[in-house]
């Protein structure tokens, strides 16, 4: 029988209606987890938790304070308590400095940086009750090191650790635990084949199969991240195995990025 890591743990997840965040759904679901499913796709989030053994959705927009605090409200109304907050919504609009526009540069902050703050810090209010807790942001090795053309997307993953650094300083003592995962890219998920071989292919000037080769090139292992190696290290850092770390920024890159 296969022992299930988060048995009777209640999780929060944001941009889980597809992608990746659906499949760290359904980890969260198969490890034991009752799963709050948030998304600003309700109606996607809703398709995702009927799949679930325990779960519900939740319509958010992560922007709004408002609606994130009614997540956690909710959550707790439901199940009494928030164990493991997962921080996953984010967009990606990838373009030259010269050629971006601010809209949509203060759109990505907005989301990925200013959204992870407003979600944590409503799941911190959730968790100190209980003095226990474990805070997972998405982040990307894009959040270590510069990207090509990808400048507002990498300045929302720097702050985004600097801020998982900076709270898990202030939750410490609270016995809630801070950390980043900084996963590789994800070349065979939809929203590369749907999406970011187009942007790339676009503004470096090369054709599609270029750009996944130029990724797969960088890569020590030969091979992009998958869904599965980004919710190994997701269950770990929402576990008990690993209740001595906290203000990490760990990479699942293959090797590509090793600071």
């Amino acid at each position: 029988m296969r022992i299930k890591t988060l048995e009777g743990q209640v999780a929060v997840i944001t941009g889980a209606a597809q992608g990746l965040g659906e499949a760290l759904a359904h980890r969260l679901d198969q490890e034991g987890c009752k799963v709050v499913v948030c998304d600003i796709n309700f109606e996607a989030a809703q398709i995702v938790a009927s799949t679930l053994t325990d779960a519900i959705a939740v319509s958010v927009d992560v922007c709004d304070e408002e609606q994130v605090k009614h997540v956690f409200k909710t959550a707790l109304d439901c199940f009494g308590k928030v164990d493991i907050f997962v921080s996953n919504a984010a967009i990606l609009l990838a373009d030259a400095v010269v050629d971006f526009d601010a809209v949509k540069w203060r759109k990505m902050i907005d989301v990925n940086l200013t959204g992870y703050f407003l979600s944590a810090k409503h799941a911190c209010i959730a968790m100190q009750p209980n003095k226990k807790g474990s805070i997972i942001q998405i982040n990307s090795k894009s959040g270590k090191k510069g990207s090509f053309k990808n400048s507002a997307y990498a300045a929302s993953k720097f702050g985004g650790i600097g801020f998982t650094q900076s709270l898990a300083l202030e939750m410490a003592e609270s016995g809630i635990r801070v950390n980043s995962i900084c996963p590789g890219n994800l070349l065979d998920s939809p929203l590369w084949v749907n999406s970011l071989y187009k942007q790339y292919a676009k503004n470096q000037g090369i054709t599609e199969e270029e750009v996944r080769q130029k990724y797969l090139n960088q890569v020590p292992m030969k091979r992009g991240c998958t869904y599965d190696d980004v919710a190994n290290v997701m269950v770990f850092l929402a576990s008990d195995q690993s209740n001595y770390m906290t203000g990490q920024a760990i990479n699942v890159t293959g090797g590509q990025e090793m600071r």
